[in-house]
């Protein structure tokens, strides 16, 4: 019996030699990953991937709705200006490759606006004749309401926006179109 409960001792308690190659095996065993985790973090790349791809694309398209919106947000603001103070105010549009530093302090109390993003700045009057503009297209606006009118046709690759500027009432609309 004593022999018995000395083997069932032994069997219980681990000897400290085998106890640092169980350890030791056991560590080198969990150094790696499994196939299933590797699947996984690809999964979820290829995922990120999808949202974020389409995202990059756009931004030009972002940049040059933001400058048509600024460039309507001028027009309307020199159009208030105009008729709150009774005096008339202009709206100076500019290429992109236009110098702003090299203006003189500003004569104007409309604004200005630069063309970033928008490859093609191209101005229609009220007789239908178009024309690119080459450095600077002034827009005016008269106390009463009414301006010089027309419509400026900004341009980023194959998308188009008219901005047409009615000549009685100085209204500012603008439509969208892809070539």
């Amino acid at each position: 019996m004593a022999q018995m409960a000395s083997v069932a001792a032994k069997t219980m308690t681990p000897i400290s030699g085998s106890r640092r190659a169980i350890t030791a095996n056991t560590r080198c065993a969990a150094a790696g990953f499994t196939l299933l985790e590797i699947l996984l973090v690809l999964t979820i790349l290829g995922m990120a991937s999808v949202l974020v791809v389409p995202n990059l694309g756009s931004l030009e398209s972002k940049t040059f709705n933001a400058q048509v919106r600024g460039a309507i947000s001028l027009l309307n603001y020199a159009r208030r200006i105009a008729v709150v103070q009774g005096q008339p105010a202009t709206a100076n549009f500019y290429t992109a490759d236009f110098d702003l530093a090299a203006l003189p302090p500003a004569r104007t109390n409309g604004g200005n606006w630069q063309a970033g993003s928008a490859t093609g700045v191209r101005f229609r009057d009220s007789t239908e004749h178009e024309i690119d503009v080459e450095e600077v297209l002034v827009i005016n606006f008269y106390s009463e309401g009414g301006s010089t009118g027309g419509t400026i046709l900004l341009q980023q690759d194959a998308q188009i926006v008219a901005i047409d500027i009615d000549p009685f009432t100085g209204r500012v609309t603008s439509v969208v179109s892809e070539d």
